[in-house]
């Protein structure tokens, strides 16, 4: 007679039962979606394929065509225009506090827009890296490359129209095709070392050959209360509510994936753990 788990054996030993599995997770944002971030294996959904307004998670992408640049040299400098300080006037953006006149690196750059999740860097990115006779072109063009990016990496349900997020009703994607984004542009060992960086201090040099230092906090809390936490990038505004890209390391295994129209920055980071949680689960 074979005994009933979690019954007492003949050895004296307990048969316990098989290990029940994870109860899917509850979030309070309107779209969710974890994978495998080796694999690709989705672990949980939630409207993972519904498109939604993005916020600045879309720098992700901003990041990756820099990044993408045949020759790229982290090093060299971009000088900050009016139009950067300006356009963030304009629009009441997030800022990273360029300083009009000031000589700043590419690299530092990509820590002002991930960071403190700067509109004027990726303003300038988009400025340096478009192709054009006048801003408006080159922005034109760095937009562009945006767009042909989510195509060559099959993102299906994504299509920008800005830099940074702040767009004109046209910027969207989904919590599946973040991931992936999110995903391949963590295989550029420099946007790792970027979006997992709590906090940093960068020596730019100023319009008069002098210096001065910038200090940018990254706005991601799970990095340093979420164990293993590893980035990506938040993201809000009116449309897009509170957005997060996330992504995590344990015991060999990442996870990433993403919140779309959350109702707060806690239940964005709330949402967030739970998938997480979750996925390192399965």
């Amino acid at each position: 007679m074979t005994a009933a788990a979690g019954t007492v054996l003949a050895t004296g030993a307990i048969a316990t039962p098989a290990q029940a599995a994870p109860k899917p997770p509850s979030i309070v944002a309107k779209g969710g979606y974890v994978m495998n971030d080796a694999t690709h294996a989705g672990y949980f959904g939630k409207a993972a394929d519904t498109r939604r307004s993005t916020g600045s998670t879309t720098k992700i992408m901003t990041a990756r065509v820099v990044l993408a640049h045949k020759g790229l040299n982290l090093k060299s400098k971009v000088t900050i225009q009016k139009a950067y300080s300006d356009y963030i006037v304009a629009k009441n953006a997030s800022s990273a506090h360029l300083i009009v006149g000031d000589k700043v690196t590419v690299g530092q750059l990509l820590y002002g827009l991930m960071l403190p999740s700067g509109c004027d860097a990726a303003y300038a990115l988009a400025d340096r890296f478009g192709k054009g006779s006048t801003r408006a072109a080159r922005v034109r063009s760095f937009v562009g490359q945006m767009n042909a990016t989510a195509k060559s990496l099959g993102l299906k349900n994504t299509h920008f129209d800005s830099f940074d997020g702040i767009g004109n009703g046209h910027n969207y994607s989904t919590p599946r095709d973040l991931a992936k984004l999110a995903s391949s542009t963590l295989e550029y060992r420099t946007f790792r070392t970027v979006v997992r960086t709590r906090s940093t201090k960068q020596k730019v040099t100023t319009r008069n050959g002098g210096y001065r230092y910038m200090a940018w906090t990254n706005t991601n809390k799970l990095l340093g209360s979420y164990p293993g936490a590893i980035g990506v990038k938040t993201g809000s505004g009116p449309e897009a509510k509170y957005c997060l890209v996330f992504a995590a390391t344990r015991h060999g295994r990442t996870v990433v994936g993403a919140v779309l129209a959350s109702s707060s920055v806690a239940h964005r980071s709330a949402d967030a753990k739970r998938l997480m949680d979750y996925a390192f689960k399965r």
